[in-house]
């Protein structure tokens, strides 16, 4: 039986990563999604609102579980006893952070095994960061993210 983790920040889950999760699903019997600390973003939504939209998003996969963390990936890792580490990647700019991130985690812990997943080209212009930007300027983003994730950016982005 093999587990996989798959930690991000998801501020917001885009389609992008829930696509990355539905395709994960399919490969490990177990995939644990971990919503992480990124100390180079100041999240819109807390750890656990970020759990709970990811929740209601995927709630139909019953291999997949959410989890939050506040430390290093490999440490959640270790604790989940986890088998791989998934990340999606969108370009070649992402492939290349994505294989330090990966190197760096073996350093750390060399049991730390990273399958990068390419992401479907559909959703290769996504982010969350671009996604919150297009909602502060009044732009639609109906399509690119769950609808319950969409309901709740347009609420709390709406002053900004």
């Amino acid at each position: 039986m093999t587990k996989a983790l798959y930690a991000g920040s998801f501020d917001p889950v885009t389609n992008g990563h829930v696509d990355l999760i539905r395709r994960a699903a399919r490969i490990f019997d177990e995939l644990v999604v971990v919503v992480a600390i990124n100390t180079n973003k100041q999240p819109l939504f807390s750890p656990q609102e970020r759990v709970n939209l990811l929740t209601m998003a995927m709630q139909d996969l019953e291999n997949v579980s959410f989890t939050t963390s506040k430390g290093l990936t490999v440490d959640t890792f270790k604790e989940l006893n986890a088998d791989v580490l998934v990340r999606g990647v969108r370009n070649a700019a992402d492939l290349d952070f994505e294989t330090q991130v990966a190197q760096m985690n073996q350093f750390l812990a060399e049991q730390v095994e990273t399958v990068f997943l390419p992401a479907d080209p559909k959703w290769n212009f996504t982010s969350s960061s671009l996604i919150k930007e297009v909602v502060k300027m009044g732009g639609s983003i109906h399509g690119l993210v769950p609808e319950a994730v969409e309901l709740q950016l347009k609420s709390r982005l709406k002053n900004k």
